[in-house]
């Protein structure tokens, strides 16, 4: 117009309805999300495994509450509250029962263990290996102390008895009415992911009571088997060893290793033959437990290889401290049933969509 040329103005970079500033807003909002959710998650990790390990304990209720189902037909409550009695009266007469000798044995069994790795370090220093006992707790106490942040919660005795008394107040409330909080999360989905939510939960927690279900057998059959074989074998401190065995089984591979270190140190302290025998009692146990009970219980169910659960423990070890290490081995486990049901989803679908498809022979 009148011989003037006319510049068309285009947005720039400080104007938001610019497609390029659009589309770097949602790149950046993108990071920005993940960095929030991993600071959250550092900063939430000692309640992020409190209820991790309330669900894992509700688990362990709800299978037994089924059980008790198949030969009680009571309520659901009644059937929970009877476990709960039943487990709490096991806790106490045992303790009842041993709690002093317990004591008295828990106390030599110091003395020994440092007694048996002050030989450790002399005989290594006798073949030229500077190793001095200081360096075997210096090396326990840099293991536990590059435990996670939840360890500092978990650390003190007090720390562990109100952790504990968390999960299992939370673990009676969820098992008393599972469905109902159930629903709850279900609630906040969409109508479209109701369905695949409501699968994948209740295979995961068929697959958790399977795995709790072998690990308490696990637990009875090492801490039973080991306390009597030992005491045949005449090896001091049967019993508490095997109470010591059987709760470190919960703990796959790693507490394998401190329960079959704690049995061979205490037996060779009563001579090369107790200790000759407290090792093959160790091999026999787990073997029994490991190509006999788990095949049978709880590897149909989970099928992890021992590789991936050892990394995982290392993993949430570092990460989530004590709770998370004994908590690896559920999580991974329902990581690995949400994987699988997702790809079984994906899978149908693909088949779905590629059914509308006619495809013509030649």
């Amino acid at each position: 117009m009148n011989g003037k040329h006319v510049q068309i103005e285009k947005p720039g970079p400080s104007e938001l309805r610019s497609p390029l500033v659009q589309h770097e807003l949602k790149r950046a909002s993108v990071w920005i999300g993940m960095g929030l959710a991993v600071a959250l998650l550092v900063l939430l990790a000692q309640p992020i495994m409190l209820i991790l390990g309330a669900l894992v304990l509700t688990t362990m209720m709800d299978g037994g509450t089924r059980l008790l189902g198949r030969i009680l037909p009571i309520g659901r409550g009644w059937r929970l509250t009877i476990v709960l009695l039943a487990v709490l009266l096991f806790i106490v007469y045992t303790f009842y029962l041993t709690g002093s000798s317990l004591a008295l044995q828990a106390q030599a069994m110091r003395v020994i263990v440092e007694i048996q790795i002050n030989h450790i370090g002399s005989g290594l220093q006798r073949l030229g290996v500077t190793a001095t006992p200081d360096d075997f707790k210096s090396l326990a106490s840099q293991a536990f102390n590059s435990l996670g942040r939840v360890t500092a919660a978990v650390g003190t005795a007090v720390g562990a008895l109100t952790s504990g008394i968390m999960m299992l107040v939370l673990a009676i409330f969820i098992a008393m009415e599972p469905r109902l909080y159930e629903r709850g999360v279900a609630w906040m989905l969409p109508m479209n992911s109701r369905a695949g939510f409501y699968n994948v939960t209740e295979k995961m927690g068929w697959t958790l009571r399977r795995l709790m279900l072998g690990r308490l057998i696990g637990m009875a059959v090492e801490g039973v088997g080991t306390w009597l074989l030992l005491l045949a074998g005449g090896v001091p401190m049967a019993g508490l060893l095997g109470i010591l065995t059987g709760l470190f089984a919960f703990l796959p591979n790693i507490g394998s290793i401190i329960s079959g270190i704690l049995i061979v140190l205490v037996g060779f302290s009563a001579g090369t033959d107790s200790g000759l025998y407290a090792f093959f009692v160790y091999l026999v146990v787990q073997i029994v437990d490991g190509y006999l009970i788990v095949p049978m219980v709880a590897k149909r169910a989970t099928d992890l290889a021992p590789a991936l659960v050892l990394a995982a423990q290392i993993l949430f070890g570092a990460l989530f401290g004590i709770l998370g290490l004994f908590l690896a081995d559920p999580i991974v486990a329902m990581l690995k049933v949400y994987l699988e049901e997702r790809s079984k989803a994906l899978h149908r679908r693909n088949e779905a969509d590629g059914a509308d498809e006619v495809v013509i022979a030649p």
